[in-house]
This record gives structure tokens, C-alpha cells and sequence, in this order.
């Protein structure tokens, strides 16, 4: 467990490292994409239901944007 701290702190990306920062991004897409759903659409569609398609839609934007991000920082890294 102290390696898994110590390769995400030091920037080291791994599978393991790169997967756990796959969910977090995921995570704060889903918050993010419900909040933004709420400001945009709140008043017209309802606001629970806005927060539910932007919660679900909005990782779908980020999920392939974070795997290349990964992976250019992989190359750039070596």
C-alpha cells in the first residue's frame, strides 16, 4: 500500500496508478456534469432529471480524453 501512495505522489504512472486516476477523473466528471446539468437545464427539465443525464453523459467526454492524457504523460515521462 505505501508503494501505491508513494508511485502516485512521485507522478510515477503505472497500470495501477493510471487506473486509479481513471476513476477519480471519472468521479469528478459525474459531479461535475450533474452540477453543470442542474445550472443549464435545472428550470426547464427539473432539476433531478438534469442532474441525472449530466452525471451520466458527461463521462463520456472524459473517459477517452484521460486514457490519452495518460498515456502522452507515459511517453513524455520516457
Amino acid at each position: 500500500m505505501t508503494d501505491l501512495f508513494t508511485s502516485l505522489i512521485a507522478g510515477d504512472i503505472n497500470l495501477i496508478t493510471g487506473l486509479i486516476l481513471l476513476v477519480v477523473a471519472i468521479l469528478f466528471s459525474i459531479v461535475g456534469g450533474a452540477i453543470g446539468g442542474i445550472m443549464l437545464a435545472g428550470k426547464e427539465f427539473g432539476y433531478q432529471f438534469s442532474a441525472t443525464l449530466g452525471g451520466l453523459l458527461a463521462p463520456a467526454g472524459v473517459i477517452p480524453v484521460v486514457i490519452l492524457g495518460l498515456v502522452v504523460l507515459k511517453v513524455l515521462i520516457n
